[in-house]
């Protein structure tokens, strides 16, 4: 009976380990799955914002030369009228 008893025990602990050591893993693969996506996901968009940021940049130069180029135009004539 004592035999099977440390048989038992032995086996017991030896399943503690093994799951213990299983459990890890396959939480250590959960989370690096779950870092990764998660980084990726973040990645996707700050490239959204850099592109929508240029975006902007490019319109407002757009819009700042054609104002510029309007009051700064030859074409209209001055203001001062002659008698």
């Amino acid at each position: 009976m004592e035999l099977k008893t440390v048989r038992s025990q032995r086996w017991g602990y030896t399943r503690i380990i093994a799951g213990t050591i299983a459990g890890g893993m396959l939480g250590f693969y959960v989370m690096h799955r779950i870092e990764t996506s998660y980084k990726a996901k973040w990645d996707e968009q700050l490239k959204k914002y850099v592109e929508e940021k240029a975006r902007k940049e490019n319109e407002n130069i757009e819009v700042q030369s054609v104002d510029s180029s309007v009051l700064f135009s030859d074409d209209h004539s001055s203001p001062v009228q002659s008698n």
